[in-house]
């Protein structure tokens, strides 16, 4: 299982156009096939930091995950949305495998 982490520098003036956008993805991003943990949007410290973070199978099922979802209908309307609204100034995707797994127990 790898978990997909996007960063977005966003414009602070263009967080509730964000935060649309995020609540949208949360519809979207599910019925398309990835397991979505959320969308974070600033609330203090940076106001500029956003995240989207979702676990997929492996890079391959990512890339059908990503014909999916460009092909669904309400992921076409949010790509536009963020084109026409210009909130996101820079999104970087960082790919993470679990490296500490199995948590708890006892030592």
């Amino acid at each position: 299982m790898l978990t997909c982490i996007i960063r977005y520098h966003i414009d602070p003036t263009k967080k509730t156009q964000f935060e649309s956008y995020a609540r949208i993805w949360g519809q979207a991003i599910p019925r398309c096939g990835a397991d979505l943990i959320g969308y974070f949007a600033p609330h203090e410290g940076s106001s500029t930091l956003a995240y989207g973070i979702y676990n997929i199978p492996s890079l391959a099922e990512y890339e059908a995950y990503r014909a999916r979802l460009a092909a669904d209908p309400l992921g076409r309307e949010n790509y536009e949305f963020a084109q026409q609204e210009r909130f996101i100034l820079r999104e970087d995707r960082t790919f993470l495998r679990l490296a500490s797994a199995p948590h708890g127990g006892g030592a």
